[in-house]
């Protein structure tokens, strides 16, 4: 239930690289109806959170040059709501700009943390996890995430581990003993094989009291930077003085800056049908397949003994393709990728590889 007391922070200034040709820097992932659903990813966010929090406490903290495009998709938030980046400098002081903000209108607020591009199958579900989260941030004071369960020995997300909290009586709700980055496959399965790892899924609920008190102790010097123009925020000269404080800001993230440093950590045991959409592969486990197991988005597509592809084509154009097995296609107006499934992680490296030489501009 919409609760006048919670907060939300959309973070959508990510370039979306592994998602590429689809995701370029002009028209990041989070911008695109990647299911077909007839929403964008940030639409279908921002929906999701109007059952939780007023349309009006919802922040979307983006890059400058993504401004008109949050505005056109989401015609209904005023201009105050749109937190502007003028560079990129990870999560955390994305957050701390936000928590700032916040801080002028409801001091004591809950406040909800999630990326933009993220997929949630089961709404029902998700309700009910972000409510005891909630629940926990208001009673513990404790900072909250929500864990995944693992569904496979995935490289491409972080793990949690986790062990029983003390006085908490929702078995659901468990302490955070350590955080592990991206492992390599090995390290992965074992996190599967011991039962106390879940995905990390880069969505947080804490009160803003504790949120701020955690960046106090671990990143005073970001939190600092964003406090010392506070009499500037919601006048003509926000952007200026933002502008600066991004000049100097360090660029590091709240899971290395401030989870997994803090002590006072919980994690939410979760099974809502998420999928962060990071790759193609995830895309693929989330399309209605053919009887071959190909994911096809595209209406003129023709396959013989092709089998567990991932396509995506301009509905205009004819593809055919035949004996490829396992692979990514993915054709735009100026781009074609075809890439093996096992080594869609490389996808990000290409991307880089680009930008470097003489291609940046098909980035």
């Amino acid at each position: 239930m919409t609760n006048p007391k919670n907060y939300c922070i959309i973070m959508a200034g990510g370039i979306g690289s592994r998602f590429w040709p689809m995701s370029r820097t002009s028209l990041p992932k989070q911008f695109h109806d990647v299911l077909g659903t007839g929403m964008s990813l940030i639409q279908q966010t921002f929906e999701r959170f109007t059952a939780i929090c007023p349309p009006e406490n919802i922040y979307i903290v983006t890059n400058s040059q993504y401004k008109d495009l949050v505005h056109e998709q989401l015609p209904q938030i005023n201009a105050e709501q749109v937190l502007l980046e003028p560079s990129r400098r990870n999560t955390a002081p994305c957050i701390a700009y936000a928590n700032h903000k916040i801080k002028l209108r409801d001091p004591e607020a809950a406040v909800i943390v999630a990326p933009s591009d993220h997929l949630v199958m089961k709404s029902n579900a998700f309700m009910n996890t972000i409510e005891t989260a909630l629940d926990q941030a208001r009673t513990s004071k404790n900072l909250v995430t929500l864990g995944i369960k693992p569904s496979r020995p995935d490289t491409g997300y972080g793990y949690i581990q986790f062990t029983d909290a003390p006085d908490v009586k929702d078995p659901n709700v468990k302490r955070v003993k350590t955080f592990t980055e991206k492992p390599d496959i090995e390290l992965a399965r074992e996190f599967l094989k011991s039962g106390d790892f879940y995905w990390n899924s880069g969505i947080f609920v804490w009160t803003l009291p504790a949120i701020m008190e955690a960046f106090r102790t671990h990143l005073s010097e970001v939190d600092e930077l964003f406090e010392e123009i506070t009499p500037f925020y919601n006048t003509p000269e926000e952007e200026e003085r933002i502008a600066t404080v991004y000049s100097v800001c360090e660029s590091i993230s709240i899971d290395y800056g401030i989870m997994e440093k803090a002590s006072n950590v919980n994690v939410v045991l979760s099974d809502f049908g998420w999928s962060d959409l990071g790759t193609w592969g995830s895309l693929f486990t989330h399309i209605k397949k053919d009887k071959e197991n190909n994911a096809v988005n595209g209406k003129n597509v023709l396959l013989r003994d092709s089998r567990d592809n991932m396509v995506h084509v301009p509905e205009n154009k004819l593809v055919v393709m035949h004996g490829l097995d396992d692979y990514i296609v993915v054709d735009t107006d100026d781009v074609l990728l075809i890439c093996p499934k096992d080594n869609e992680q490389k996808i990000k490296q290409i991307v880089t590889d680009l930008k470097a030489g003489k291609n940046g501009k098909y980035v």
